[in-house]
């Protein structure tokens, strides 16, 4: 089996969503400032690279952060944040095109039939846990990875169940003041630093998350 990796946008005070998040601002007041690193990777691939024909490195971090995922796991107000029955027109943030472009497992109280978009994303809908959305995922992975992708409350029940081997902080020089946490009510986490990429506006930081011993 892959690996069960996770990476997310947090600020300096450890937040990874602001304050007042709704179906109209689903990051938040101030949310979107988190990832203003990586959508300047877009607006960059149309600019001329520096001289001497080096990378920008944020732009290696997310190949390598993308690179050999099978497919991804999600929570419920990450793929659309309101509660309830869902809403059959709802399709999603993303438009027709979603990035994905591989399975994605949502996680729900609600079930949902599965939701084929362009680009090769289909969305499933997982009523009965994390542990059996992961099951999923890996069997549709094979050997490659699963990605858990947020948000900030799917990670902390992978966290807590013991399920993800590898965690990388975008850590965003901001202070949100409110929002949520990423490690509010996290007991117990023992993480091993592998690595630190400094970029232009933002430090990745990879860590290994070490399993209890008995």
């Amino acid at each position: 089996m892959g690996t069960v990796t996770c990476q997310i946008s947090m600020s300096l005070d450890g937040y990874v969503a602001g304050p007042e998040q709704s179906r109209q601002d689903p990051l938040g007041r101030g949310g979107l400032r988190l990832h203003e690193w990586f959508f300047a990777l877009d607006a960059g691939r149309e600019r001329p690279g520096p001289p001497g024909g080096g990378r920008d490195v944020d732009a290696e971090v997310v190949e390598r952060m993308t690179e050999g995922v099978g497919a991804y796991v999600m929570g419920r107000r990450m793929f659309g944040n309101y509660a309830g029955p869902w809403d059959p027109d709802w399709q999603g943030w993303w438009g027709e095109e979603p990035p994905w472009r591989t399975p994605v497992f949502v996680l729900s109280h609600h079930p949902r039939e599965p939701l084929l978009m362009r680009g090769g994303t289909e969305f499933h809908f997982v009523t009965d846990g994390v542990e059996a959305a992961l099951r999923r995922a890996r069997e549709v992975a094979g050997d490659r990875a699963v990605a858990v992708a947020g948000g900030a409350s799917t990670v902390r029940q992978f966290l807590a169940a013991g399920l993800l081997d590898t965690l990388q902080l975008h850590i965003v020089p901001i202070l949100l003041g409110g929002g949520e946490r990423l490690f509010d009510g996290v007991a117990d986490l023992s993480l091993e630093q592998v690595s630190v990429v400094a970029g232009p506006t933002v430090t990745h930081v990879t860590y290994r998350v070490r399993r209890p011993t008995a």
